[in-house]
């Protein structure tokens, strides 16, 4: 059976607006400012199965276990190596992680209880990837958030506050982890939304997650269309991350970009390899194995040499199509997955 191009029942949920957590202290900040249009998208059909084509129902919220001041712990690790030593990240690591917000369940695992058992679990989970590799525990946090509605700029999405990244920070630190920081952009270009957490990459341990299906054009809403980007846009962003890098003198830096169809990353072939930062391509199909083993192969057949391969799974909307995938199916996947991300 072919894949399909659906929405993920959590990325439906994120397109609702944050406006009643934000003003109970959620960390959301729902009229951050920023300028110029996104990016152009592709016309699709509907959302994914299951989910409703009317209006979006909030997710429930839960708030994080801790919080902390709004600026990066004093007990900030060496800069000059990653978590668990050394300044590069593959082949010597498999990167394993949770996805989510902490105010919203429907958006993934790192919304759903306490923050420090999510941490305790992923940190289990990541043993289960070794496979002769030292495993990376991994917290991407979606930080830029897609709204329904534009709110005072006009962009259409929202961004977590300096105490949500830190809480969330501290948290990959408790199990010598790393913390991505997700973008959905809406019609944010993704550069503006990258430098918007320019102090938080100045830290070690602090990546990046692009969501270009969220990359809406000038004119265009979210779920109306899918985003796109575009293999250019991605390349400068590795390059602005890679000038980060040097001139702060940190060790590899990640930049992951989610991908469900090939129409979502246009003219993949302008990224190139930037000197300090690992370039994952994040392959997020749902469906059954089959399924999911199918869009694996499309869309890691072209893959080029300047990137890595990652591969995503749905706790609920992939148990839809029959079991999980073990970590054994995962790993029997060529290429091997370098970065397994769990929503």
């Amino acid at each position: 059976m072919a894949p399909r191009l659906t929405w993920p029942v959590a990325a439906v949920a994120a397109l609702v607006v944050l406006l009643a957590a934000a003003c109970g202290g959620s960390g959301v900040d729902p009229g951050a400012a920023s300028a110029g249009p996104g990016t152009s998208g592709t016309t699709h059909s509907a959302p994914a199965a299951g989910a409703s084509s009317g209006p979006v129902t909030p997710p429930s919220t839960s708030s994080p276990a801790t919080t902390l001041p709004a600026t990066p712990r004093a007990t900030t690790p060496v800069s000059s190596e990653l978590p668990r030593g050394g300044r590069t990240l593959f082949p010597h690591y498999r990167l394993v992680g949770f996805a989510g917000h902490p105010n919203s369940v429907p958006l993934g695992r790192l919304g759903i209880g306490k923050l420090a058992d999510r941490t305790a679990e992923i940190e289990k989970l990541a043993e289960r990837y070794a496979d002769g590799r030292t495993p990376l525990p991994v917290l991407e946090l979606i930080a830029t958030v897609v709204q329904a509605q534009p709110g005072r700029d006009g962009m259409y999405r929202a961004r977590a506050s300096d105490s949500m990244i830190a809480t969330q920070l501290a948290a990959a630190r408790q199990v010598n982890g790393i913390l991505l920081l997700g973008i959905q952009p809406g019609r944010s270009p993704f550069l503006t939304e990258v430098k918007a957490y320019a102090k938080w990459l100045k830290e070690p341990d602090v990546g990046i997650a692009l969501d270009p299906e969220w990359a809406m054009g000038p004119r265009q809403v979210p779920m109306r269309v899918f985003g796109s980007t575009t293999g250019k846009e991605i390349n400068g962003i590795a390059a602005y991350l890679a000038g980060v890098v040097e001139e702060n003198d940190l060790p590899e830096k990640v930049l992951v970009f989610h991908q469900l169809a090939p129409s979502i990353v246009r003219h993949e072939s302008d990224i190139k390899a930037h000197p300090g930062v690992a370039i994952i391509k994040s392959v997020d199909g749902i469906g059954s194995r089959a399924m999911k083993e199918e869009t694996w192969r499309k869309l890691t057949a072209t893959m080029p040499k300047s990137l890595y391969p990652g591969f995503k799974l749905f706790y609920e909307e992939d148990a839809q199509f029959g079991p999980l995938m073990t970590p054994a199916q995962v790993l029997a996947l060529r290429p091997e997955p370098d970065y397994v991300l769990y929503e």
